[in-house]
């Protein structure tokens, strides 16, 4: 999951335009190209961070899941969510007593959301596999970018990423409903946060927002996490596993989107986020040895084009009104 992007989208919008202003070579015609080849190097640069950002999310899951036998998926997510207000306080530095009662309400529903959204997720992975999961958890940012949409395209990429949903979940004797009902759950959580982040970026500045939330869901994660953490008498590699999947999952995701998103424009995100999914899947594979059948795969692709088809379609529709 990502932290920064609703936070830093006024501050990355500004910094794109003036990429963009660059690389027409707008000003001194003899540095023209040279700056439009800086501008492009910084886009390769911030492509490859995007795409490592979701292979250190994926990979930080799979740590994760690793640390579950030990002490659960709710005492991963413990330890994630200290980590995570670590990053983010450190980061976001809010201003708690300056808040207002209109800033906390949005405020501590992100916190709410954040505590549920990493649980069911986790929980979720432990019982029908990482690739799966993600999948169905990403379903959420999808539903949220094609609300909106009236356009006929986006209106085909829902009803096939629904399609694929039904073909993930449908009646097998081996069917985890449990877990398919959390994925979906988490969905839901991804869906609240982006619509919360949007209220919250109105409300309160810059990223002090989603720290405060950050800072909230940990201490509501500190008795959960000492109950969990005695009741199984917690080994210091498990702890340790689950600390290595906060900084894998929140703390590199946030410093590297934070550094991307200020190199590529902001339109891109969802295109990149396109590949979680296969990487959820690939990791799962390589490091669980979790293996998918074909028609699962299939159905992942179907989502992940989905996604990507809709993203495509939109930067197309916003070169036609720019140009």
């Amino acid at each position: 999951m990502h932290f920064v992007h609703a936070s830093s989208g006024c501050m990355v919008d500004d910094m794109a335009t003036q990429t963009s202003r660059a690389a027409t070579g707008l000003g001194d015609p003899r540095t023209g190209s040279a700056q439009a080849g800086s501008a492009q190097a910084g886009q390769l640069v911030g492509t490859a961070t995007m795409l490592g950002s979701a292979l250190s999310n994926q990979v930080g899951a799979a740590v994760a899941a690793t640390a579950f036998p030990a002490i659960g998926p709710a005492g991963v997510v413990a330890v994630r969510q200290w980590v995570a207000a670590v990053v983010l306080v450190a980061a976001g530095r809010p201003q708690l007593r300056s808040f207002t009662r209109a800033q906390w309400w949005p405020i501590l529903g992100l916190a709410v959301v954040f505590a549920t959204m990493n649980l069911s997720l986790y929980t979720a992975i432990d019982r029908i596999g990482l690739g799966l999961a993600v999948t169905l958890e990403f379903l959420g940012p999808l539903a949220v970018a094609l609300a909106g949409s009236r356009r006929a395209i986006d209106l085909g990429c829902g009803l096939v990423a629904g399609a694929a949903a039904v073909v993930l979940a449908r009646p097998q004797p081996s069917t985890d409903y449990l877990g398919i009902g959390l994925g979906l759950l988490a969905a839901a959580c991804w869906a609240s946060y982006i619509l919360l982040n949007r209220t919250l970026g109105q409300r309160v500045p810059g990223a002090q927002g989603s720290a405060a939330a950050a800072l909230v869901s940990a201490l509501l994660y500190v008795p959960v996490g000492a109950v969990v953490l005695v009741h199984h008498h917690a080994s210091g590699g498990a702890l340790a596993r689950a600390g290595v999947a906060g900084v894998l999952a929140s703390a590199v995701p946030f410093l590297a989107d934070l550094f991307a998103l200020r190199r590529v424009p902001t339109r891109f995100f969802g295109l990149f986020m396109s590949v979680n999914p296969v990487f959820a899947a690939l990791v799962g594979l390589v490091v669980l040895g979790q293996s998918l059948g074909w028609v699962e795969c299939v159905a992942i692709a179907a989502i992940v084009a989905a996604n990507a088809t809709a993203s495509v379609a939109s930067l197309l529709s916003g070169r036609h009104r720019t140009a």
